[in-house]
């Protein structure tokens, strides 16, 4: 069972030998393959060979390269993630859009309500309005129910001054832990057949992961509720933090699992 996550922070190079995967920098280090779930690349000094790479990808390991500022900009996909990777590709472009609807809007309602959790958790006094919203999506939500919790939400959780898309810390921590999360649902996705970039509500022509935007929303409260309590810089020790968070325990129904029982 994959479980660890590994961060390569310094110029290094990696490489394969006999199952493990092999870190030759200042000293020589080794983890058995088949122990990582995720392989962060955060040093553009790295170098890799041709071998890790597809025994990495024979793995199903997650693997995430970073740019210059250490920010997540790319991953490491194969092109078919099962034996029948055509046909499931055929089911999901016949997906009707009566079934897409339903689909969106109990996305929605779960990650409303998650939200609300959360708000309930900090005792904000804005709970009620959110769990008036979750109550009121539509199939596709078509009267932006979403849109209307986000701000109540965002408001309530970081002040009213806050604005996603402004160049602030929060935004910079959300916009990181939101990027790793999104990883795991395009490397799961890709696993079982399908393409990231058919979403379900999320349509945009220069968006590669619309699929995996759509199914990650409700899952976002994890980035959130870390973000709101913890951090008040993007260190590197705070971002390896924010990976740590595809470790963690998740309820699912009656049950707490972690991501790998999920599967």
């Amino acid at each position: 069972m994959s479980w660890r996550v590994v961060v390569i922070t310094r110029r290094c190079k990696l490489e394969y030998k006999l199952g493990y995967l092999i870190c030759r920098g200042e000293d020589v280090k080794k983890v058995y393959l088949s122990e990582i779930d995720t392989l962060l690349v955060e040093s553009t000094g790295v170098s890799m060979t041709a071998a890790l790479l597809c025994e990495l990808v024979k793995n199903k390991v997650n693997v995430i390269f970073c740019d210059e500022k250490h920010n997540p900009i790319s991953q490491l996909l194969a092109f078919n993630g099962r034996h029948d990777a055509s046909g499931c590709l055929k089911r999901q472009l016949g997906w009707e859009e009566q079934t897409k609807d339903a689909v969106w809007a109990e996305i929605v309602r779960l990650k409303i309500v998650r939200q609300k959790a959360l708000l309930q958790q900090i005792a904000a006094d804005r709970a009620g309005m959110l769990e008036k919203y979750a109550a009121e999506v539509q199939p596709g939500d078509v009267t932006n129910r979403e849109g209307h919790a986000a701000k109540v939400y965002f408001n309530a959780l970081f002040g009213l001054s806050f604005k996603r898309g402004d160049k602030t810390f929060l935004n910079g921590a959300l916009n990181y832990g939101y990027a790793v999360i999104l990883s795991v649902f395009n490397r799961e996705i890709v696993a079982n057949g399908m393409n990231t970039q058919l979403g379900i509500a999320h349509k945009n022509e220069f968006n590669a992961f619309n699929l995996s935007c759509d199914l990650m929303e409700p899952f976002r409260i994890l980035v959130d509720r870390f973000v709101f309590q913890t951090g008040q810089e993007l260190t590197p020790d705070y971002k390896h933090a924010l990976c740590n968070i595809l470790n963690e325990r998740v309820r699912m129904g009656r049950e707490t699992c972690t991501r790998d029982l999920q599967r």
